[in-house]
């Protein structure tokens, strides 16, 4: 990064601290703690970082006063101790963003961190902070005037107009805020009795994708394409199960770890997600730090997708793709394979490609219309 961009998001951070993280034992050379370069008294060298790390330990938005447990930390104390397996995928963190007096005021100092990164081409991973800080991370978007599409992970679709508090509403002000531009919202891993049954219709009639819980779980790789497709990626704990995030009280189910994992594995392996937030962590509710360190094992199978992702073939490498020419319900089309990673992607009426699965070329060659890519040619 430049100098001048420097200057403009570092009046906004706080250091870290990687002695007291370690308990002052330090890293051993196998582990991540000893190869990400943090912000401790000098502030790190961007220009190879593959993956950047900002924390924000704002919770005003579910009604806590400003809070001295500093959740990012915890995080980081979890994900610095395990061992570094990506040798080619770089990792920098560049601390936590400064609580400001108001709620707006944090939201405003993150948006100008994620902003300012995303704009020299990092991906940025948040370290949450209540959910409603998706705000923020698309705010980020919105003042580069940038239309993106937006995949979240919750267990409620916090659209809650019977609430004051920002973490249950904040998706009113993304999806429907003037001028918006969300040009897709994907919703994954919601839980019927949590979710009033006019809010799913009204997010159908605007054509965005919600996905059950139970139904996520049985084909876990059919979301491989619906994150790929997105450009914002907001995780809250409060999808994963309380015996796998104990400071999940919202519900008893959810995914389990290792499918939190697997998502997050999806995310990284995206060429175009740019920004990655994990919301919802409170250490005071944690028990044993297994939240944490659930997170944490999030965060190394993102660095796991970052690697994976980095061997895909660009798009026009022909020579590094199937390609399979298909006719249904009158269509011709042409679904993609690559060769490298076994992904898939399907053109549309108007020449773009977009990201599917086995099972949406599976469909078509049966003569049948797959429901992706019928709902993506209904939006464009």
């Amino acid at each position: 990064m430049s100098l001048e961009s420097l200057h403009t998001i570092i009046d906004f951070l706080d250091p870290v601290n990687k002695d007291e993280l370690s308990n002052d034992e330090g890293y051993r050379e196998t582990q991540l703690g000893n190869h990400i370069e943090a912000y401790e008294e000098y502030f790190p060298s961007l220009e190879n970082a593959d993956l950047v790390l900002v924390g924000c330990n704002e919770y005003r938005g579910i009604g806590m006063p400003v809070t001295k447990f500093n959740a990012p930390d915890k995080i980081r104390s979890a994900y610095y101790s395990l061992f570094h397996w990506h040798k080619d995928v770089t990792v920098a963190d560049v601390g936590n963003v400064k609580i400001g007096a108001t709620l707006q005021d944090t939201y405003a100092a993150l948006r100008a961190v994620v902003s300012e990164l995303t704009q020299q081409g990092k991906k940025v991973a948040i370290l949450g902070g209540s959910h409603d800080v998706t705000l923020a991370q698309y705010q980020a978007y919105a003042a580069q005037e940038k239309i993106i599409e937006a995949t979240c992970v919750d267990a409620a679709i916090d659209l809650n107009t019977d609430s004051v508090l920002p973490a249950d509403t904040f998706l009113f002000e993304m999806l429907t805020g003037e001028p918006n531009f969300v040009r897709h919202y994907n919703h994954i891993g919601f839980q019927s009795y949590l979710v009033h049954p006019h809010m799913l219709e009204t997010i159908d009639k605007l054509r965005f994708d919600c996905f059950r819980v139970g139904v996520v779980k049985e084909r876990m790789e059919e979301m491989e394409p619906v994150i790929r497709n997105a450009n914002l990626f907001s995780f809250d704990i409060a999808a994963i199960q309380h015996s796998h995030a104990p400071c999940n009280y919202l519900t008893p189910n959810g995914f389990n770890g290792e499918e939190a994992c697997t998502l997050m594995q999806y995310a990284g392996m995206s060429p175009n997600i740019d920004s990655f937030g994990i919301y919802g962590y409170r250490p005071d509710r944690d028990v044993h730090d297994l939240t944490a360190k659930q997170i944490s094992h999030m965060l190394w199978y993102l660095m796991d997708g970052l690697y994976k992702g980095k061997y895909e073939a660009p798009f026009d490498h022909k020579d590094d793709y199937n390609e399979f020419h298909l006719a249904f319900a009158e269509m011709d089309t042409i679904f993609l394979q690559s060769k490298r990673t076994g992904r898939w992607w399907v053109q549309l009426p108007d020449g773009k490609f977009i990201a599917c699965s086995y099972r949406d070329y599976m469909t078509a060659a049966n003569n049948d219309i797959p429901e992706r890519w019928m709902r993506a040619v209904e939006r464009n």
